[in-house]
């Protein structure tokens, strides 16, 4: 199945590129993946204040993959795969495009102005062309209206 990926935070940004890759998976039989990524913390030197940190981190992600879940199946009536993981966010999300044949592109959204953010900056410059799908970039300005006519 032609499956969509979609890394899921807090930004308005994701939450285009969550809309457009649902759309676009009920368009065309596809499934979407919402990935959640949950970056290491630097040393703390408390341990339990570390270990504190990473749990409600990883408590939000979950929390973050949820929320998408319930809004593609709103959206789409598409039921996503949900994934939580840790580490450098692009390396994740390359050994999670890795580790799926199903994975047919990234999909990712610009913010509506500004820099765009870090791994739209990674996988449209210094790594361009080296995923084995396409990267789909939403720009963070379109109209809803117009988001919904292309998707």
């Amino acid at each position: 199945m032609r499956t969509y990926l979609v890394v899921i935070d807090d930004s308005p940004e994701a939450t285009l590129a969550l809309r457009f890759a649902a759309r676009r998976a009920a368009r065309t039989g596809g499934g979407v993946a919402v990935l959640a990524i949950v970056t290491p913390q630097d040393f703390v030197a408390f341990g339990a204040v570390q270990a504190t940190i990473e749990a409600e981190a990883r408590e939000h992600a979950e929390e973050l993959v949820a929320a998408a879940a319930d809004a593609v199946v709103q959206e789409a009536g598409v039921t996503p795969q949900i994934m939580v993981k840790s580490g450098k966010p692009a390396d994740v999300v390359r050994e999670v495009i890795n580790a799926s044949d199903e994975i047919a592109a990234l999909v990712l959204a610009t913010a509506a102005n500004g820099a765009p953010g870090p791994l739209v900056a990674h996988f449209t410059g210094q790594d361009a062309g080296t995923l084995p799908c396409p990267v789909m970039i939403v720009p963070g300005g379109i109209d809803l209206a117009r988001l919904d006519a292309l998707s």
